[in-house]
């Protein structure tokens, strides 16, 4: 089931800005960040992705494929083109790497620009090689078998706000199936092995200093890699990995709407 929302901003809008939340999550974390681009300007989309938020209550933190997120992010796309507006599409975590998936594997010219909030490109955390050759089997027997990630609240963001939330947020996802942890291993792999295949769109690729979730090593790795002819990388230095949760997030916000700005004047469009 997909469940979508749309906020509109009160004056003509400059563009559509389309959010893609991360693992675990759901819209209702990026109230602050909506509110933020719609008094700037921007009519937002963003829905809960497959087996998170308020899509599914019998089918929790399982997917069957990682195809499922990208053709979920597509149908927000083609909704978001009604507006008949530049679309920017932006990807936290996780939802960075279905962003990454999506520019590789399907012709959508009618993106602007994309922007990743610390991407999940590559995990500080991983199974011990006895765990991780045991979930390749249960993935074939037991692919919906839930597991506890076991990330803590405050392994995301040291904004005491945001993690009290969190705890108690029913629509928090606690545990994921064995199949949505291959399907996120072999995604991550994908995006190296395709990056050459990578739409060539704006990309501003932005990452927590401090992140204790996502290598930012990796997402280095794949921005350098990637030929793109135009890419920027911003390091947001003692952050967490929710760089947009962060007590700097007024910069972040900032410095991401000059990017999309920027990118708005290059296209013939007149910004105040």
């Amino acid at each position: 089931m997909s469940i979508m929302w749309k906020w509109e901003c009160d004056h003509d809008a400059k563009g559509v800005i389309i959010i893609v939340h991360g693992a675990f999550e759901h819209h209702g974390r990026y109230r602050w960040l909506v509110e933020m681009w719609r008094s700037n300007g921007f009519n937002v989309l963003m829905g809960d992705l497959p087996g998170q938020g308020m899509t599914s209550r019998s089918n929790r933190g399982h997917i069957d494929s990682f195809d499922e997120y990208i053709e979920e992010v597509e149908g927000w796309v083609h909704e978001a083109a009604k507006w008949e507006l530049p679309v920017f599409i932006m990807g936290h975590s996780m939802g960075g790497l279905v962003v990454i998936r999506l520019l590789q594997e399907k012709k959508l010219p009618i993106l602007a620009a994309a922007i990743l909030s610390s991407p999940c490109l590559g995990l500080i955390w991983h199974p011990s090689k006895f765990l991780e050759t045991l979930s390749l089997g249960l993935n074939i027997f037991a692919p919906k078998l839930k597991v506890n990630p076991q990330l803590a609240v405050d392994f995301a963001t040291n904004n005491i706000e945001v993690q009290n939330s969190d705890v108690n947020d029913s629509l928090y996802i606690r545990k994921v199936s064995v199949r949505w942890y291959r399907e996120l291993v072999q995604a991550m792999k994908q995006a190296f092995e395709n990056v050459n295949k990578t739409a060539d769109i704006p990309f501003l690729v932005m990452q927590g200093g401090n992140d204790k979730i996502v290598d930012k090593l990796a997402v280095r790795s794949w921005i350098d890699r990637a030929a793109l002819k135009e890419k920027h990388f911003k390091e947001w230095e003692n952050c967490y990995h929710e760089i947009f949760s962060e007590s700097k997030r007024e910069l972040v916000f900032q410095y991401t709407k000059d990017f999309v700005e920027t990118r708005l004047r290059s296209l013939g469009y007149y910004i105040e």
